[in-house]
């Protein structure tokens, strides 16, 4: 029996190992790659992307002048005593809607001339006293101040002729209602010459004497019709209507005031 030991047969030879390949180059996606859909990443475990931030929105407009001007009109009216409140806003209210900067503009004009008095001869009465304080300023020029003359003297035209389409389109129709023609007519006459002492100071050269002293004669008739009217017409005419006639007859000044202003 052989000796093991001695056994020395070559064991079969180990097969050499395969060579490895060499790993492949990990290249980054490109940029024309299709991402993958939302419900792949979500399906995958990937985070959800930030939603985009939410949009302020826009800032309401600015209101407009005539919003703006509607609604201080309205609070002059609440600041009003009732009484005056009501007959203003009757004498305006076909004139606020769509028109509110210009009717905002138009009651600050009648507030300076006539107060806003619920009195129809009251507010007749404010206006004669401004239309005499501006001859007041024009007397107190000289001759060298031709230009200020003639911007009082365009003023004063403006307050006199607002001032007498409110009287000859309402109080004198009323004298005539109330059968005093006759005063309504002499009236109407005087402001017939109102109009012509206006045209003749606008003709003249403004730094004539000449020019003053017609300014001054014109006053004066301008005064004698405002006493006239102030002392003896209109109170006999007021006295003789009823409250409802003669708040009709405040209404009418104002419409026809804010109309002109």
């Amino acid at each position: 029996m052989a000796d093991p030991a001695e056994d020395i047969s070559p064991s079969p030879a180990a097969k050499p190992a395969k060579p490895r390949k060499p790993a492949a180059k990990r290249t980054a996606p490109s940029k024309s790659a299709t991402p993958k859909p939302a419900h792949a990443a979500k399906a995958n475990g990937a985070t959800k992307p930030a939603s985009p931030p939410k949009r302020k929105p826009p800032a309401k407009p600015a209101p407009s002048a005539a919003k703006r001007a509607g609604k201080a009109v309205r609070s002059a009216f609440d600041s009003l005593p009732e009484g005056t409140g009501r007959m203003v806003g009757a004498a305006a209210a076909g004139l606020v809607a769509g028109l509110a900067a210009t009717v905002g503009r138009k009651m600050a004009v009648q507030a300076v001339s006539v107060g806003l008095s619920a009195d129809w001869a009251e507010a007749l009465a404010n206006e004669h006293k401004a239309a005499l304080a501006i001859i007041d300023e024009i007397q107190a020029t000289d001759m060298k101040q031709t230009a200020k003359r003639g911007t009082l003297l365009v003023q004063l035209k403006h307050a006199l002729g607002k001032h007498a389409v409110e009287e000859e389109n309402i109080v004198y129709c009323a004298l005539r209602d109330q059968n005093d023609a006759a005063h309504a007519d002499s009236l109407n006459h005087d402001h017939g010459y109102v109009k012509q002492y206006l045209y003749d100071l606008e003709k003249m050269p403004h730094h004539e004497p000449a020019w003053m002293a017609k300014l001054v004669e014109f006053r004066g008739a301008l005064e004698k019709h405002m006493r006239e009217e102030e002392d003896e017409i209109f109170p006999a005419l007021k006295a003789r209507l009823s409250d409802d006639q003669n708040a009709e007859i405040s209404r009418g000044i104002q419409r026809e005031g804010l109309a002109l202003a």
